[in-house]
Protein backbone atom coordinates (compact mmCIF):
# COMPACT_ATOMS: atom_id res chain seq x y z
CA UNK A 1 0.00 0.00 0.00
CA UNK A 2 1.26 3.47 -0.88
CA UNK A 3 0.35 5.92 1.18
CA UNK A 4 0.81 9.71 -1.14
CA UNK A 5 0.27 13.29 0.04
CA UNK A 6 0.22 15.42 -2.90
CA UNK A 7 -1.10 15.44 -6.31
CA UNK A 8 1.73 14.66 -8.50
CA UNK A 9 2.32 11.66 -7.11
CA UNK A 10 -0.92 10.44 -6.73
CA UNK A 11 -1.76 10.61 -10.50
CA UNK A 12 1.13 9.05 -11.68
CA UNK A 13 0.21 6.04 -9.12
CA UNK A 14 -3.00 5.84 -10.42
CA UNK A 15 -2.02 5.48 -14.19
CA UNK A 16 0.08 2.71 -12.71
CA UNK A 17 -2.50 0.85 -10.82
CA UNK A 18 -5.11 0.53 -13.75
CA UNK A 19 -8.56 1.51 -13.40
CA UNK A 20 -8.74 3.04 -9.46
CA UNK A 21 -12.38 3.20 -7.87
CA UNK A 22 -11.88 5.86 -4.96
CA UNK A 23 -13.64 6.18 -1.50
CA UNK A 24 -13.30 9.55 -0.18
CA UNK A 25 -13.45 9.14 3.99
CA UNK A 26 -12.52 11.69 6.47
CA UNK A 27 -10.66 9.25 8.55
CA UNK A 28 -11.38 7.67 12.09
CA UNK A 29 -12.51 4.84 10.06
CA UNK A 30 -15.22 1.85 10.80
CA UNK A 31 -16.42 -1.21 9.38
CA UNK A 32 -19.02 0.72 7.61
CA UNK A 33 -15.99 2.63 6.20
CA UNK A 34 -14.10 -1.14 5.27
CA UNK A 35 -18.26 -1.95 3.76
CA UNK A 36 -17.68 0.85 1.10
CA UNK A 37 -13.50 -0.10 0.47
CA UNK A 38 -14.74 -4.06 -0.30
CA UNK A 39 -17.73 -2.90 -2.45
CA UNK A 40 -15.14 -0.64 -4.23
CA UNK A 41 -12.77 -4.19 -4.61
CA UNK A 42 -15.39 -5.25 -7.03
CA UNK A 43 -15.56 -2.54 -8.98
CA UNK A 44 -12.31 -1.83 -10.42
CA UNK A 45 -8.35 -3.50 -10.79
CA UNK A 46 -7.64 -1.57 -7.78
CA UNK A 47 -8.84 1.01 -4.34
CA UNK A 48 -7.72 4.31 -3.39
CA UNK A 49 -8.67 5.65 -0.30
CA UNK A 50 -8.82 9.45 0.78
CA UNK A 51 -7.75 10.49 4.30
CA UNK A 52 -8.71 14.13 4.39
CA UNK A 53 -10.72 15.98 6.93
CA UNK A 54 -12.13 19.02 4.86
CA UNK A 55 -12.97 22.10 6.90
CA UNK A 56 -15.08 23.86 4.15
CA UNK A 57 -18.05 21.54 5.21
CA UNK A 58 -17.70 22.61 9.03
CA UNK A 59 -19.62 25.38 9.88
CA UNK A 60 -18.18 27.53 12.71
CA UNK A 61 -18.45 26.31 15.92
CA UNK A 62 -18.80 22.69 14.61
CA UNK A 63 -16.18 19.81 15.70
CA UNK A 64 -13.55 20.23 12.52
CA UNK A 65 -10.61 20.91 15.64
CA UNK A 66 -11.87 17.97 17.78
CA UNK A 67 -12.97 15.50 14.98
CA UNK A 68 -10.92 12.19 15.49
CA UNK A 69 -8.12 12.15 13.56
CA UNK A 70 -6.23 8.28 14.10
CA UNK A 71 -4.29 8.28 11.25
CA UNK A 72 -2.19 5.28 11.59
CA UNK A 73 -4.79 2.98 12.98
CA UNK A 74 -6.67 3.68 9.92
CA UNK A 75 -3.98 3.27 7.18
CA UNK A 76 -3.26 -0.46 9.26
CA UNK A 77 -7.02 -0.87 8.65
CA UNK A 78 -6.76 -0.06 4.73
CA UNK A 79 -3.37 -2.23 4.23
CA UNK A 80 -5.08 -5.26 6.10
CA UNK A 81 -7.75 -5.05 3.48
CA UNK A 82 -5.85 -4.50 0.59
CA UNK A 83 -6.24 -1.22 -0.06
CA UNK A 84 -3.68 0.11 -2.98
CA UNK A 85 -3.21 3.87 -2.90
CA UNK A 86 -4.31 6.67 -0.08
CA UNK A 87 -4.75 10.04 -0.59
CA UNK A 88 -3.70 11.92 2.68
CA UNK A 89 -3.15 15.41 1.64
CA UNK A 90 -1.94 18.40 3.91
CA UNK A 91 -4.86 20.99 3.59
CA UNK A 92 -2.04 23.11 1.97
CA UNK A 93 -2.28 20.85 -0.97
CA UNK A 94 -5.78 20.37 -1.59
CA UNK A 95 -6.16 24.52 -0.62
CA UNK A 96 -2.98 26.33 -1.48
CA UNK A 97 -4.76 29.62 -1.84
CA UNK A 98 -7.83 30.76 -0.63
CA UNK A 99 -10.74 28.47 -1.93
CA UNK A 100 -12.97 31.40 -3.71
CA UNK A 101 -14.56 28.99 -6.32
CA UNK A 102 -17.30 27.11 -5.08
CA UNK A 103 -19.53 25.00 -6.43
CA UNK A 104 -22.96 26.01 -5.61
CA UNK A 105 -25.35 22.34 -5.53
CA UNK A 106 -29.04 22.78 -6.03
CA UNK A 107 -31.84 23.94 -4.07
CA UNK A 108 -32.21 20.58 -2.03
CA UNK A 109 -28.97 21.70 -0.44
CA UNK A 110 -30.74 24.08 1.46
CA UNK A 111 -33.00 21.58 2.92
CA UNK A 112 -33.17 18.69 5.50
CA UNK A 113 -29.67 18.58 6.14
CA UNK A 114 -28.84 22.27 4.69
CA UNK A 115 -31.51 23.61 6.80
CA UNK A 116 -30.01 23.10 10.01
CA UNK A 117 -26.19 23.27 8.67
CA UNK A 118 -26.35 26.10 5.88
CA UNK A 119 -23.38 25.71 3.48
CA UNK A 120 -22.17 22.47 4.38
CA UNK A 121 -23.40 20.94 0.97
CA UNK A 122 -21.17 23.98 -1.11
CA UNK A 123 -18.41 22.71 0.97
CA UNK A 124 -18.69 19.10 0.61
CA UNK A 125 -19.47 19.47 -3.14
CA UNK A 126 -16.44 21.44 -3.69
CA UNK A 127 -13.97 19.15 -1.67
CA UNK A 128 -15.33 16.34 -4.19
CA UNK A 129 -15.08 17.96 -7.22
CA UNK A 130 -11.54 18.33 -6.03
CA UNK A 131 -10.77 14.61 -5.17
CA UNK A 132 -12.14 13.47 -7.96
CA UNK A 133 -9.93 15.88 -10.46
CA UNK A 134 -7.00 14.50 -8.11
CA UNK A 135 -7.66 10.87 -7.84
CA UNK A 136 -9.50 10.67 -11.47
CA UNK A 137 -11.19 7.03 -10.77
CA UNK A 138 -13.64 5.55 -12.58
CA UNK A 139 -15.98 5.27 -10.24
CA UNK A 140 -16.06 6.10 -6.86
CA UNK A 141 -18.16 4.56 -3.72
CA UNK A 142 -20.35 6.32 -1.40
CA UNK A 143 -22.49 5.47 1.55
CA UNK A 144 -26.32 5.75 1.39
CA UNK A 145 -25.94 6.53 5.41
CA UNK A 146 -25.55 10.65 4.00
CA UNK A 147 -28.73 10.00 1.78
CA UNK A 148 -29.00 13.86 0.56
CA UNK A 149 -24.78 13.96 0.07
CA UNK A 150 -24.88 10.93 -2.41
CA UNK A 151 -27.89 12.78 -4.19
CA UNK A 152 -26.02 15.75 -4.01
CA UNK A 153 -23.03 14.10 -5.82
CA UNK A 154 -24.68 11.84 -8.47
CA UNK A 155 -26.35 15.16 -9.49
CA UNK A 156 -23.04 17.28 -9.78
CA UNK A 157 -21.39 14.32 -11.35
CA UNK A 158 -24.06 14.00 -14.53
CA UNK A 159 -24.44 17.70 -14.77
CA UNK A 160 -20.78 18.27 -15.15
CA UNK A 161 -20.18 15.21 -17.34
CA UNK A 162 -17.35 14.13 -14.85
CA UNK A 163 -16.16 9.86 -16.41
CA UNK A 164 -16.93 8.76 -13.06
CA UNK A 165 -19.50 5.86 -12.15
CA UNK A 166 -20.73 6.80 -8.53
CA UNK A 167 -21.45 3.67 -6.15
CA UNK A 168 -24.16 3.10 -3.68
CA UNK A 169 -23.40 1.40 -0.53
CA UNK A 170 -25.65 0.67 1.74
CA UNK A 171 -25.75 1.79 5.81
CA UNK A 172 -23.56 -0.32 7.55
CA UNK A 173 -25.29 -1.08 11.38
CA UNK A 174 -24.28 -1.73 14.74
CA UNK A 175 -26.19 -5.40 15.92
CA UNK A 176 -28.52 -2.85 17.72
CA UNK A 177 -29.69 -1.19 14.50
CA UNK A 178 -27.21 2.02 15.10
CA UNK A 179 -26.02 3.31 11.83
CA UNK A 180 -21.92 3.09 11.96
CA UNK A 181 -20.53 6.98 12.24
CA UNK A 182 -17.39 8.27 13.46
CA UNK A 183 -19.69 10.75 15.51
CA UNK A 184 -20.86 7.74 18.16
CA UNK A 185 -17.63 7.88 19.68
CA UNK A 186 -18.83 11.25 20.96
CA UNK A 187 -21.66 9.44 22.48
CA UNK A 188 -21.96 8.42 25.91
CA UNK A 189 -22.47 4.90 27.75
CA UNK A 190 -25.71 6.29 28.20
CA UNK A 191 -26.46 7.58 25.03
CA UNK A 192 -25.14 4.78 23.42
CA UNK A 193 -27.73 2.76 24.33
CA UNK A 194 -30.76 5.34 23.73
CA UNK A 195 -28.79 6.41 20.13
CA UNK A 196 -30.80 3.02 18.12
CA UNK A 197 -34.28 4.65 18.72
CA UNK A 198 -33.68 7.19 15.80
CA UNK A 199 -33.58 3.78 13.39
CA UNK A 200 -36.11 2.33 15.46
CA UNK A 201 -38.15 5.55 14.96
CA UNK A 202 -37.88 5.77 11.32
CA UNK A 203 -38.69 2.10 10.71
CA UNK A 204 -41.68 2.86 12.62
CA UNK A 205 -42.46 5.74 10.01
CA UNK A 206 -41.99 3.56 7.05
CA UNK A 207 -44.48 0.82 8.89
CA UNK A 208 -47.25 3.52 8.80
CA UNK A 209 -47.39 3.66 12.33
CA UNK A 210 -45.65 6.80 12.82
CA UNK A 211 -46.56 10.14 10.93
CA UNK A 212 -43.39 12.55 10.24
CA UNK A 213 -44.96 14.67 12.45
CA UNK A 214 -45.22 12.13 15.25
CA UNK A 215 -42.33 10.92 14.98
CA UNK A 216 -40.70 14.21 15.76
CA UNK A 217 -42.28 14.25 18.81
CA UNK A 218 -41.54 10.88 19.53
CA UNK A 219 -37.86 11.36 19.80
CA UNK A 220 -38.23 14.89 21.74
CA UNK A 221 -40.65 12.73 24.17
CA UNK A 222 -37.64 10.48 24.43
CA UNK A 223 -35.07 13.61 25.37
CA UNK A 224 -33.59 13.89 21.91
CA UNK A 225 -33.70 17.21 19.80
CA UNK A 226 -35.14 16.74 16.21
CA UNK A 227 -34.10 18.51 13.87
CA UNK A 228 -36.26 16.92 10.77
CA UNK A 229 -38.05 13.41 9.95
CA UNK A 230 -39.30 13.53 5.82
CA UNK A 231 -40.47 11.39 3.77
CA UNK A 232 -38.78 12.06 0.56
CA UNK A 233 -39.14 10.71 -3.03
CA UNK A 234 -36.20 8.35 -3.64
CA UNK A 235 -35.66 8.24 -7.17
CA UNK A 236 -36.33 12.00 -7.66
CA UNK A 237 -32.62 13.60 -8.20
CA UNK A 238 -33.84 16.46 -5.82
CA UNK A 239 -35.78 14.68 -3.14
CA UNK A 240 -38.86 16.24 -3.68
CA UNK A 241 -41.82 15.50 -1.63
CA UNK A 242 -43.96 13.16 -2.44
CA UNK A 243 -47.74 13.63 -3.63
CA UNK A 244 -48.99 10.40 -2.40
CA UNK A 245 -48.64 8.32 -5.76
CA UNK A 246 -44.97 7.43 -5.10
CA UNK A 247 -43.67 3.67 -4.11
CA UNK A 248 -40.08 4.53 -4.06
CA UNK A 249 -39.64 6.70 -0.86
CA UNK A 250 -37.23 7.44 1.65
CA UNK A 251 -37.27 8.37 4.96
CA UNK A 252 -34.45 10.72 6.62
CA UNK A 253 -34.15 11.58 10.10
CA UNK A 254 -31.88 13.76 12.41
CA UNK A 255 -31.32 14.86 15.91
CA UNK A 256 -29.42 15.32 18.65
CA UNK A 257 -28.59 13.71 21.33
CA UNK A 258 -27.04 15.02 24.44
CA UNK A 259 -24.16 16.95 22.25
CA UNK A 260 -24.17 14.76 19.49
CA UNK A 261 -26.19 14.89 16.56
CA UNK A 262 -27.49 11.69 14.55
CA UNK A 263 -28.60 11.16 10.66
CA UNK A 264 -30.51 8.11 9.54
CA UNK A 265 -32.45 7.26 6.69
CA UNK A 266 -34.76 3.90 5.46
CA UNK A 267 -35.77 3.69 2.39
CA UNK A 268 -39.04 2.20 1.64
Amino acid sequence: MRVLSDIASLRAAVRAAGPVVFVPTMGNLHEGHLSLVRLARRHGTAVAVSIFVNRLQFLPGEDFERYPRTFERDCAMLEAEGVELVFAPDEGVLYPEPQTYMVRPPPIANELEGLFRPGFFHGVATVVLKLLNCVQPVAAVFGKKDYQQLMIVRGMVRQLDLPVEIIAGETARERDGLAMSSRNNYLSAAERAEAPRLYRTLLEVKAGNLSSEKAVAALAAAGWKPDYVEIRRRRDRDLSRPDGTERELVVLGAARLGTTRLIDNVEL
